[in-house]
């Protein structure tokens, strides 16, 4: 008997996984399993449950990546990585162990309650790893900039000529003497630290760089950059985090993935609307927001922008000027009746979010 279907939960760990089998006749889970996570054990598991039915596996995403998932998926079986965020949870459920959540996780995908999340290729993820590489060198650099700057200060010693991080200020930096040997050796340091992470950081940059223009991103990429505030880099995040715009169907789907919609609670007739919910991708969000400080100002056709729009389709560059126009006149109405600018600017992210999936899934007319 061979068309019965299991649905088989797994709790993913470094060292090992619990395995719950779901039966989907019976509706009762059989006794959990805890296997070492290791390829040949899921290989052998699994390939015992195959000659029992069909199989349905999922596992929440997390640290240990996709590696289960493209194993299982390579053996021609169903295997679903579920947004752990969406996972439904009992208001009483006090008690959490590893059998228990593979076997909620059986549960719930026998009855279709799990959200499943899209599961990057491996080149897909690589260029991902690639774009919050360069984040995290970048967090990096303003830790070694505030630490060079206040050991400074704690010597009396203060840069007034210019701003900081100018070529005055690179030159003064360089000039810098303590007597102390210790005091030196530590300035020392500190200043060597800080130019190693910036040719680190123009090393991932320029690799980056090499990457946008490769097949499968060059023209996601010169699309993205006709809109103001988003260039080479940023346009290579906002395609490596969403890595499929085409699966959203409405771009209001897209800004709630990308947690850019208000948040609401409301009953009995009342509206209540807070501020974003933030959920979803953090690090497409940011990007999003960033960008849309520049449209604050007003619209314009720059050598710049023209650069950009060069070579690319009418109607691209229709849609990136008409952003400009649409989204500096929503940042204006809004300050004009007394919004923060940084409410505006999250407002005008909000709105160019749905710019940048017209233009990731426009198919231009032939000319």
């Amino acid at each position: 008997m061979k068309c019965n279907t299991l649905f088989v939960g797994l709790d993913v760990h470094k060292e090992s996984i619990s395995v719950s089998v779901l039966e989907g006749r019976k509706r009762q889970p059989r006794p959990c399993l805890k296997v070492p996570n290791d390829e040949g054990k899921l290989r052998r598991l699994f390939s015992r449950l195959k000659n029992e039915g069909t199989v349905r596996a999922c596992y929440e995403a997390g640290p240990c990546g996709y590696d289960v998932h493209r194993l299982l998926r390579s053996m021609d079986i169903d295997c679903e990585v579920i947004a752990p965020s969406l996972i439904p949870v009992r208001a009483g459920d006090r008690v959490k162990t590893d059998r228990r959540d593979a076997e909620k996780l059986a549960r719930l995908l026998c009855a279709g309650e799990l959200t499943p999340i899209r599961v990057p290729t491996e080149q897909e993820e690589a260029v991902r790893d690639l774009v919050r590489c360069r984040e995290d060198l970048r967090e990096d650099l303003l830790r070694e900039r505030h630490r060079l700057l206040k050991f400074l200060l704690r010597h009396g010693r203060r840069f007034t000529e210019s701003k900081h991080w100018t070529l005055r200020h690179w030159a003064w930096l360089r000039t810098q003497r303590f007597d102390e040997p210790a005091a030196q050796a530590v300035y020392t340091e500190y200043l060597s630290r800080l130019e190693s992470t910036l040719e680190r950081i123009r090393g991932v940059e320029q690799e980056l760089s090499t990457v946008a223009q490769q097949p499968l991103y060059n023209e996601p990429v010169a699309r993205l950059r006709c809109l103001r505030g988003i260039d080479t880099l940023s346009a290579i995040t906002l395609v490596a985090e969403v890595c499929d715009f085409h699966r959203f169907e409405r771009p209001k789907e897209l800004m709630a993935y990308l947690g850019l919609v208000p948040s609401e609670r409301s009953s009995g007739g009342k509206q209540r609307r807070g501020s974003i919910t933030k959920t979803g991708n953090s690090h497409a969000r940011r990007i999003l927001v960033e960008a849309a400080w520049h449209y604050r100002h007003p619209p314009r056709r720059s050598k710049t922008i023209q650069a950009r729009w060069a070579g690319q389709p009418r109607p691209i560059v229709d849609q990136a000027y008409k952003a400009q126009q649409r989204l500096h006149r929503r940042f204006f109405r809004l300050t004009c009746r007394g919004k923060p600018s940084q409410v505006a600017v999250v407002a005008v992210a909000r709105e160019l979010c749905g710019f940048v999936w017209a233009l990731a899934t426009m198919e231009p007319k032939a000319t």
